[in-house]
């Protein structure tokens, strides 16, 4: 069993009541361990090898409209877990993941994560 690696979000507190209604939580975030990426945002929870991940790209800044908050992408079936709009990290999936918002599967996920390098680093992709 590998050492968990936590990742956590960077939280723009203008938006702290939204975080409160979602259940977002200090100790939400990325984990990453035993070959497993796991993304938590309040109650919302993903799940995949990380061996599912076919590439990642650091983005930003965003629209606060389109990054803060658990969102669908308006453009794909993209989903957003983000607490702020200025940095993140795009994860893109070769295999979709079970739907968490909407109708479809996710090929996608955005994250506000403190240190988007880093985590894109520490999947390798």
């Amino acid at each position: 069993m590998s050492d968990p690696t936590h990742f956590p979000y960077r939280f723009d507190n203008r938006w702290k009541p939204l975080f409160t209604v979602l259940g977002v939580k200090p100790t939400d975030g990325v984990d990453l361990q035993d070959g497993m990426f796991r993304a938590s945002y309040g109650r919302a929870r993903i799940e995949t090898p990380i061996t599912n991940i076919g590439h990642t790209e650091v983005t930003g800044p965003h629209r606060w409209y389109t990054a803060v908050g658990m969102r669908l992408s308006f453009a794909d079936d993209g989903l957003t877990f983000g607490t702020n709009y200025e940095l993140g990290l795009c994860i893109e999936f070769i295999e979709r993941i079970p739907r968490v918002l909407g109708f479809k599967d996710h090929s996608a996920l955005w994250v506000s994560v403190a240190h988007p390098q880093a985590l894109a680093d520490a999947i390798g992709r």
